[in-house]
């Protein structure tokens, strides 16, 4: 009932919201008479503020079409390469008639980002993979929204979302680097195991930034919430069924709207903060400041419905049966072994203020990951970073970046041959 509240609410105010746009231009359009009174830049800033705050946000583009390439600029297209209900895998291809620069590309290491599936779309990581495409051939996991697919196709369990990063590997092939950012490093280790485990190709090197491998360290207000409410709880509370006016109709979801609302909850006197300066900045006509704040929040409050077996499998496996450090999960039958992972490099990341996945949560990875060497395993702290410092703006750029990148070049160059591991019977589920 909950959400088609939402809806009637959201259908209710989008007449309001245009008509905020419209009147905000007879207040700042010269040729209007109204743009010309003493409080018309008050007026037409409060119309704006308003339009923004009432309008609804669709999943924007990851609009980028050339890269910097050693100083030389490089056409990108971005291409769907496989393509499965609940995700797309896509590729941002490189073009040039460079025929030097060319081959130099072609010779980059290949990699695969995987990017959080946790109410916000992929187009989150637009400043990693921008970065990401001056070094590397750059492969994005593009998580569909729930509510578009129909309720005939299935439900969508963790253990899916495991088979599907196994699968985008193994398209990918034995060359690829994987870099998750935030949720995904738990599935993404999982699925990394599995190939290990059946002797089959793992990544050249695995990249796990600001991700709750064991969240039982630090815990933040993430993880506090996760960890003392049940599952039942959960079930009760944030789960709602897709409305009728959406292709997902009846498909039981955690809403991006109740994401949202958390989100917003986690540094209200922020975002309030934020608002009020756009109101100044187009006051003062600071366009500039005005176009920061809407591409900031165009990405922020475009959110996406997770599917709700999804949601309660990461709940309960994640943050409250810590399955994957106690050596307990099961995938599709099959133990997960971090243990069995060989022939690959593993770079954990944290940012020094991330008050999503705490300090050490993400390292852990290194305490589980026996069979990579020393040598092999780096961690990096970004200092005055918080979570999405580390993958986005300039501490992405200038501090995490270069470590990312010399540490992917140093394991691209490394004989890459399948796991070793023996292959263990399918423990049954």
């Amino acid at each position: 009932m909950l959400y088609q509240l939402y809806e009637t609410q959201r259908a209710l105010l989008s007449p309001f919201a245009e008509f905020s746009s419209a009147a905000a231009q007879l207040y700042t359009n010269p040729l209007s008479p109204f743009a010309h009174g003493m409080l018309a830049p008050r007026v037409a800033a409060g119309l704006d503020l308003m339009h923004r705050l009432a309008k609804a946000y669709e999943k924007p583009a990851f609009g980028i079409e050339t890269v910097d390439v050693d100083g030389v600029p490089v056409a990108v297209q971005e291409r769907v390469v496989v393509e499965k209900p609940f995700c797309r895998l896509l590729r941002f291809k490189r073009f040039t008639d460079d025929a030097a620069q060319l081959a130099r590309m072609k010779d980059q290491p290949t990699v695969l980002v995987v990017a959080p599936l946790s109410g916000h779309h992929a187009t989150l990581l637009r400043d990693t993979v921008r970065q990401l495409l001056r070094d590397h051939k750059v492969y994005i996991t593009d998580w569909t929204d729930a509510r578009m697919v129909p309720l005939e196709v299935g439900p969508f369990h963790l253990d899916d979302y495991v088979a599907y990063v196994r699968e985008f590997i193994q398209h990918i092939g034995p060359k690829v680097h994987v870099i998750s950012v935030c949720q995904p490093t738990v599935p993404v280790l999982a699925a990394v195991s599995l190939q290990a485990t059946d002797g089959q190709i793992v990544p050249r090197s695995m990249t796990m930034m600001g991700g709750p491998i064991d969240a039982r360290k630090s815990p933040t207000a993430v993880n506090n919430l996760a960890m003392n409410k049940s599952y039942s709880w959960f079930e009760n509370n944030v789960i709602y069924r897709v409305p009728t006016n959406f292709p997902g109709a009846g498909r039981p979801v955690y809403p991006g709207f109740l994401q949202h609302t958390g989100f917003v909850a986690m540094n209200p006197g922020r975002h309030l903060s934020s608002h009020y300066d756009y109101f100044l900045d187009l006051v003062r006509g600071d366009d500039e400041g005005a176009d920061n704040h809407r591409e900031f929040y165009d990405e922020y409050n475009a959110v996406l419905d997770l599917p709700a077996e999804y949601y309660l499998d990461t709940i309960r496996v994640v943050f409250q049966d810590f399955a994957l450090v106690n050596g307990t999960w099961d995938v599709a039958g099959q133990r997960v072994r971090p243990q069995d992972i060989t022939g690959c490099g593993l770079l954990t990341v944290e940012g020094e203020l991330d008050d999503i996945s705490g300090a050490g949560q993400t390292e852990a990875a290194h305490e589980l990951c026996t069979g990579i060497p020393k040598a092999h395993q780096k961690h990096l702290t970004v200092q005055g970073a918080g979570h999405y410092g580390i993958f986005s703006g300039k501490r992405w750029r200038n501090i995490a970046y270069p470590v990312i990148r010399d540490f992917i070049q140093v394991h691209d160059k490394a004989a890459n041959p399948p796991s070793k591991a023996p292959a263990r019977k399918r423990k049954a589920a």
